[in-house]
């Protein structure tokens, strides 16, 4: 049994982790294998988060000593494990999640998510992995910053090959 002692540092590591996280998810690993659980280890560190198992009673305690919303600790019912997604990728661990559980039959199941401060519930993991990640929206946004540009590129094109074209015939026809 831990000690008092151990049981607080415990409680400051995960406390530092979720201060340090844009997004918390919670996944119920009961179900997996050993294998699944470090081949999904494996697969999140690479995406920059990191995966931990926690006992609820302590993970409950470094969740008070933050600033994350509160909810419903019932949802917690079982063996957690929590993913810490990275401060530049809060989406990434949800989409990894749910591709995962897509080819290991729903393992892990997402208990409940924290991702930028709202809270979602299990049932919802589809609809966190459909937001965009920051690089998308960034993108999305460069693109929409040159889209104006390359349209006048592209009309201003279009003017000069047409009276290239009229310059073509008139001197087609003088030649004639």
């Amino acid at each position: 049994m831990a000690t008092r002692e151990q049981k607080a540092k415990v409680v400051a590591d995960v406390a530092e982790m979720i201060a340090q996280s844009s997004a918390l998810y919670f996944v119920d690993f009961a179900t997996m294998t050993v294998a699944d659980d470090w081949e999904l280890r494996r697969s999140l560190k690479g995406k920059g988060a990191r995966y931990r198992v926690v006992k609820n009673t302590l993970l409950l305690r470094a969740l008070e000593q933050t600033d994350q919303p509160r909810f419903d600790e019932r949802k917690l019912f079982g063996q957690t494990a929590v993913v810490f997604a990275p401060k530049a990728d809060p989406i990434g661990p949800a989409k990894l999640l749910k591709e995962y559980a897509g080819k290991h039959d729903g393992k892990p199941r997402l208990k409940l998510a924290i991702v930028e401060g709202a809270v979602f519930d299990g049932s919802q993991l589809a609809t966190i992995a459909s937001l965009p990640t920051r690089e998308e929206i960034i993108a999305a946004i460069l693109g929409s910053l040159t889209a104006p540009a390359s349209g006048i590129v592209g009309t201003i094109n279009s003017v000069i090959g047409g009276l290239a074209s009229v310059i073509e015939e008139v001197a087609k026809k003088k030649a004639a």
